[in-house]
């Protein structure tokens, strides 16, 4: 089974990218701010929660991800494979994951990080905002917390997949395709 975690900060074309990986490799897709907005347009009180804490930029805390996480591995374990899109956000959050993976019989094949310059993430961002509707993709002050938060909670989790030598780190800016085929080649090293 191919399980990969895609990485990066705010901004980087993990969205974009995602899609393409997901098209090719035919991979389920674990998108936590999927699984957010899913809870959210039930209404069910986990969404709510977690629709505070993105509307203040801040990130989710670990016991709602990751319980979130576990219910959509155990209803997608016939798939090929897992991309897991926006998680794990936190060293504990990717210890988690590797614990539920080792329970099925899996692992994480490795990560591939989107490495992109931070006015070229901010400038994405904006853009975004035009056709996004996020609260959080449209104020510079969110748009700061958010790289911040990412910088200071997130990025360590890299550090933890090169402990494990499974961290690939791809170069963010160019073209769409361009990206992709550097990601490819990446991915295919891992089978």
């Amino acid at each position: 089974m191919l399980n990969i975690v895609l990485f990066g900060p705010p901004g980087a074309g993990k969205g974009t990218q995602s899609e393409n990986i997901i098209e090719k490799y035919k991979l389920a897709h674990i998108s936590t701010g999927d699984l957010f907005r899913k809870h959210l347009g039930e209404g069910t009180e986990l969404g709510k929660l977690a629709q505070k804490y993105m509307d203040e930029g801040k990130l989710v805390p670990d016991e709602v991800v990751v319980g979130m996480v576990e219910d959509k591995i155990k209803e997608t374990l016939d798939a090929k494979g897992f991309i897991f899109d926006g998680f794990p956000r936190t060293i504990n959050q990717a210890a988690e994951l590797d614990k539920m993976l080792t329970a099925h019989g899996l692992q994480i094949s490795g990560m591939v990080a989107l490495e992109v310059p931070e006015d070229e993430l901010r400038a994405r961002i904006k853009e975004r905002a035009k056709t996004s509707g996020r609260v959080d993709d449209q104020d510079d002050a969110k748009i700061t917390t958010r790289i911040r938060v990412y910088e200071e909670e997130t990025s360590p989790v890299a550090g933890y997949y090169k402990q494990q030598g499974k961290f690939n780190g791809i170069n963010g800016v160019g073209t769409i395709e361009g990206i992709f085929n550097q990601i490819c080649t990446v991915i295919d090293s891992f089978t």
